[in-house]
């Protein structure tokens, strides 16, 4: 498949439905002004796609999987100085693991360094660029403001064989960084500042990552863009509403050059989730401030920390299809993206039991040494999924927070005096409180009704709590690492984000109990720990020593909690 899912079990859904990118499109195509839709997604390599990429994915991916066309991974790859091929494989790893598959549709910006180079050459003939020997400080003063023009630049009436003899001698790396830059010939006085004399190619003595030193001037990623869609047959170049201000200098360059297609821009609105920063520079002075483990911490918004906190690839699909495309920005309620999440992980996450707060309860009236299995449902709205067994024994594990020794009114889990029912075993009754020295509860000595086996009683009788619990012989003990948003307003503060970083995004619980059936949990197939959360096994894991992250709560308890 060379545009759609790939045929791996986890194909997408083709997003059907009305949006006006869409409309454009099939309009398009009614007319006859196309035969064929290409499309692309051309992330440049200098960081790890986030979750606003997933959106243009899915929508490059989908219009070309929708109307029988396809869609092209080019990567932007202009500037040398940030591009790193780590980050290029990170991103096709990511687009794969999405669902999507490129095909034979793989292409780089630097394929076409040697054609761009000709087409400037084109305009420096034409009079249409030049030369300019201003420094950076120099061109941004004279660039004018949004309410002032700009002014001419000294040297933009250099003669067309100065300004190819100064170029050619740019490429043979004869001057330094920043001595010279080759602008386009346009309008210093245009309302829109992308027009006044835009800067082409820049003077850069930095090895790249697929043409090494064979070039020491790189394209601006404007000039570069518009051109390799139109070398590449694109037939819509969607991009986000950032953008909207670029599309004349787009369609100037398409203009003014020989190009073999004429590509169109459309803008849509960018994804903008609360709680969430999603500028890459934001996401890089995270990872190099240590502020998070990697690209991949499951506390940062990219398709890899994402994809390590358990969250699954059809999860992403479906939020991007239910916020939609819009033509205005907008915040998404990060609640939302929680809510397509649990709906994928309730049908398809299995079911076990883990105590992640330990607390270790003793039934006095259970013989020592002795144990029996217990039938547990691995989901209980599919029967295809099948049963496991656990064991049940004198002592147990039951979570901390189920207890309480002076309870308040309407608690009914675990307390002196109380019955409880323990999830798929018996009804048990507290009886004693066992303290160290500090005064801190250690264990709880309790009975249980052997008459309630399989968790109901014959006399009728009801209890208003059931618990999880683990048996104590045979638990595995785990680090589990719950996970909160990294920032603790809604709205962080993209220039000041250090200030907004909240202090209780991660907790690491050291000593959980788990049930055994746990000790083979795959790698990123999540399960649902009952009346916890959904959590997937980390990579972090060794076989005597397992760790576990929270994908997701089964309900939302951080905004609840007053953190918003």
């Amino acid at each position: 498949m060379a545009n759609g899912a790939k045929d791996n079990g986890d194909k997408p859904d083709v997003e059907t439905g009305r949006d006006f990118i869409r409309d454009i499109v099939r309009a398009d195509l009614e007319a006859g002004r196309h035969k064929n839709v290409v499309t692309r997604f051309p992330p440049e390599p200098n960081g790890y796609l986030h979750i606003g990429h997933a959106k243009s994915i899915c929508l490059n991916f989908g219009i070309a999987q929708e109307f029988g066309g396809h869609c092209h991974l080019r990567f932007d790859d202009t500037n040398p100085t940030k591009e790193e091929q780590e980050y290029i494989d990170a991103i096709e790893r990511d687009v794969r693991w999405l669902g999507f598959d490129w095909g034979p549709h793989l292409y780089y910006a630097s394929d076409y360094f040697e054609r761009l180079y000709e087409w400037a050459e084109h305009l420096i003939k034409a009079g249409k660029a030049y030369i300019d020997d201003q420094s950076p400080e120099e061109m941004r003063a004279a660039r004018g403001t949004l309410t002032a023009p700009g002014t001419n630049s000294p040297f933009r009436d250099r003669s067309v064989g100065e300004n190819l003899d100064l170029f050619r001698r740019m490429r043979a790396g004869e001057f330094p960084n920043g001595a010279r830059v080759l602008r386009a010939r346009i309008d210093m006085t245009s309302g829109n500042i992308n027009l006044r004399d835009p800067v082409l190619y820049r003077i850069l003595h930095a090895s790249h990552p697929r043409t090494g030193t064979q070039w020491c001037i790189y394209p601006s990623y404007d000039f570069a863009h518009g051109q390799s869609d139109a070398i590449e047959g694109i037939t819509h170049s969607i991009c986000t509403l950032e953008f909207e201000d670029h599309r004349p200098l787009y369609d100037w360059f398409i203009e003014n050059l020989p190009v073999p297609s004429r590509p169109r821009q459309y803008e849509f609105a960018r994804l903008n989730l609360t709680y969430t920063v999603l500028s890459k520079r934001v996401l890089t002075g995270l990872v190099r401030g240590g502020h998070v483990s990697g690209w991949d911490d499951p506390r940062m918004p990219t398709i890899a920390g994402l994809r390590r906190r358990g969250v699954p690839a059809e999860a992403i699909r479906d939020f991007v299809r239910r916020i939609g495309v819009a033509k205005a920005n907008s915040i998404v309620d990060a609640n939302m993206f929680d809510f397509s999440v649990r709906e994928v992980l309730n049908r398809t996450a299995e079911r076990r039991m883990a105590v992640l707060r330990p607390l270790r309860v003793v039934i006095e009236n259970y013989p020592e040494g002795q144990f029996e299995e217990l039938e547990a449902a691995n989901h209980p709205d599919d029967v295809n999924a099948g049963t496991r067994k656990i064991r049940f024994g004198r002592e147990l594990f039951v979570e901390r927070d189920d207890f309480m020794e002076n309870p308040p009114k309407k608690f009914f889990r675990l307390s002196p005096g109380n019955e409880v029912r323990l999830r798929y075993a018996y009804f048990v009754t507290c009886r004693d409180v066992v303290k160290n020295a500090a005064g801190d509860i250690v264990e709880l000595r309790c009975t249980y009704d052997p008459a309630t086996r399989g968790g109901n009683a014959p006399d009728g009788r009801k209890v208003k709590a059931t618990m999880h619990w683990v048996s104590a012989v045979d638990a595995i003990t785990a680090e589990v690492r719950l996970y909160n948003p990294l920032f603790r307003r809604p709205d962080p503060d993209a220039s000041q984000f250090q200030d907004d970083l909240n202090p209780d995004s991660l907790e690491v619980l050291p000593d959980a109990k788990l049930e055994p059936a746990l000790r083979g949990a795959e790698p990123e197939r999540p399960v649902q720990f009952e009346r916890q959360g959904y959590f997937v096994r980390d990579r972090d894991s060794t076989p005597e020593r397992p760790v576990f992250n929270r994908t997701v709560g089964l309900r939302d308890s951080y905004a609840k909690a007053g953190n918003d």
